[in-house]
């Protein structure tokens, strides 16, 4: 990746070599991190998954898959050309085991709970456009537009109703949601999606079977839907519009099929292998790897999961993807020294715990060469949820706020767009900012088709426009606390990174 600008980002490469130091108020300890320890009789039947990180050369593979069968464990799919295995094991000490076998270089649980136990980064619930306010709506709709497109202030916040006109996309190109799953027979995704470079990769290992990449209809899993309506909601005169309507849209799901939707490392790392074996050009993250907001390097087991997930989303980048995630919802500083963690781990029970984001990582988008997206409101200022840092921020694209309210018919801050079951809803986070990220992408690399992902991201932050800093304190819920301080000039900053993208850029 070009770099324009310093990065305070995890530096890994394949084999990794990995800093161990922290200078941490608190880090959990391997044992914390560790399944949690059970009766003999109940660990004798759940079953925990584990990473296994090793050397790519297949002798070393063979013998390690040798060593995991001698070690008490399963192997459930083995990525050999990223030398990552996934495995299962009644053992709760397999871990420390498999650490010790030649050519392990590094190894750790991907969860703290049983496989057999089955969150999302949108901030607040969704708010659902019934029937009646969808009719309203269209009637405020003028010649050209969709529909509902009057409430879709963050098509012209960054110009895509008018580069919709230039050029909507290519379906040469598709941008794939690692998500909870895509209805993809919702009338304003159908035409625009690509079942051939869809799946599901909960287990760890991807399923392509027709329809296994929708989402459980149990009123939980909406996320990816409304993700995929962002970026390539088709302009057929139904609904909304996506930033860009031409491209195509293809569902990875990774979250688990219950009401917590969590997102595994082993399904995540899944889902950055199939969609970089089945050309995609754009991954859309809107997510963490859970069960840890913040994976701290001096941790073994969360070290294995930044091995892993890293050496995934690598491999797709030199296949010639490129990924985009969300920077957060926790109005965290990524460029601080200290955060309070009090969410992880995420599967069982949380502890308080203090870390600093240059040695622990959300992943993935703090991993190297993934673009990190903050998000902005109507007024084009920093979302009051949305974590930001500089050199951390790549760029910021609209992802709503509650508090900056637009002039539409709803009055409605938050980003509306597809739903599961035909239907559309308004939600906010740093979720809905990446999509738009890599909608732009889409259209960038549909206009420069042979465009590199090292050049892809450094045209975002070419053509992005920076309000720079804000002039006085920043108090995004307005309650007379300063919430936030950005840090950097014009150009670049810790709120915006490079700017906040321009469509209607990306294809002239």
């Amino acid at each position: 990746m070009a770099h324009l600008r310093p990065r305070r980002r995890l530096a890994l490469a394949v084999p990794v070599a990995l800093s161990l130091t922290a200078s941490l108020g608190f880090l959990p300890t391997a044992a914390q991190a560790t399944p949690r320890a059970q009766s003999t009789a109940q660990a004798a039947e759940d079953s925990y998954a584990y990473l296994v990180n090793t050397r790519t050369d297949p002798y070393t593979i063979k013998s390690v898959k040798a060593a995991i069968n001698a070690a008490g464990g399963s192997v459930v799919v083995s990525y050999d050309r990223i030398g990552v295995i996934v495995v299962h094991s009644t053992d709760l000490d397999f871990a420390r085991k498999i650490r010790t076998v030649r050519g392990v270089q590094s190894a750790g649980a991907s969860r703290t709970s049983p496989v057999r136990s089955a969150q999302t980064t949108d901030q607040g619930a969704v708010q659902y456009l019934s029937k009646a306010e969808a009719a309203k709506l269209a009637k405020s709709s003028t010649a050209g537009e969709e529909p509902l497109e009057a409430d879709q202030w963050d098509l012209r916040a960054i110009g895509a109703d008018k580069a919709a006109e230039i050029n909507p996309g290519s379906r040469k190109v598709t941008v794939a949601v690692i998500d909870t799953g895509v209805d993809d027979t919702h009338p304003d995704i159908a035409p625009n999606f690509s079942a051939a470079q869809s799946a599901n990769c909960v287990s760890g290992k991807a399923d392509s079977s027709y329809g296994a990449w929708r989402p459980v209809n149990d009123g939980h899993h909406y996320h990816g839907t409304h993700v995929a309506g962002e970026i390539a909601a088709a302009r057929n005169g139904i609904g909304v519009a996506g930033v860009a309507p031409g491209v195509q849209v293809a569902s990875i799901t990774v979250a688990q099929p219950d009401a917590n939707s969590l997102f595994f490392p082993e399904s995540v790392v899944c889902a950055f292998v199939f969609a970089a074996d089945h050309g995609v050009e754009v991954t859309n993250n809107s997510y963490y790897v859970d069960p840890w907001l913040y994976n701290c390097m001096d941790d073994p087991d969360q070290r294995a999961i930044v091995d892993a997930v890293n050496r995934a989303q690598l491999y797709a980048q030199r296949k010639g993807t490129l990924n985009v995630a969300s920077a957060g919802n926790s109005n965290d500083d990524l460029d601080s020294h200290a955060l309070v963690d009090g969410s992880s781990p995420d599967d069982s029970t949380p502890v308080n715990r203090t870390v600093d984001p240059h040695e622990c990582f959300d992943v993935p988008t703090q991993l190297p060469g993934v673009v990190t997206v903050s998000a902005t409101g109507v007024k084009g200022v920093k979302s009051y949820y949305s974590s930001y840092g500089y050199g951390v921020v790549d760029v910021a694209a609209p992802g709503g706020d509650k508090y900056q309210i637009p002039d539409t018919p709803s009055k409605n801050g938050r980003i509306l767009s597809t739903l599961p079951n035909d239907s559309y809803g308004f939600l906010q986070g740093t979720s809905m900012a990446s999509p738009h990220v890599a909608a732009v992408a889409a259209l960038l690399k549909s206009t420069h088709p042979w465009a590199t992902p090292a050049q892809l991201q450094a045209l975002l932050k070419a053509e992005a426009v920076n309000p720079g800093c804000p002039a006085g304190p920043y108090d995004g819920d307005g309650d007379g606390v300063v919430d936030a301080t950005c840090v950097g000039g014009k150009r670049v900053n810790g709120f915006y990174g490079f700017g906040i993208v321009n469509a209607l850029q990306a294809v002239q």
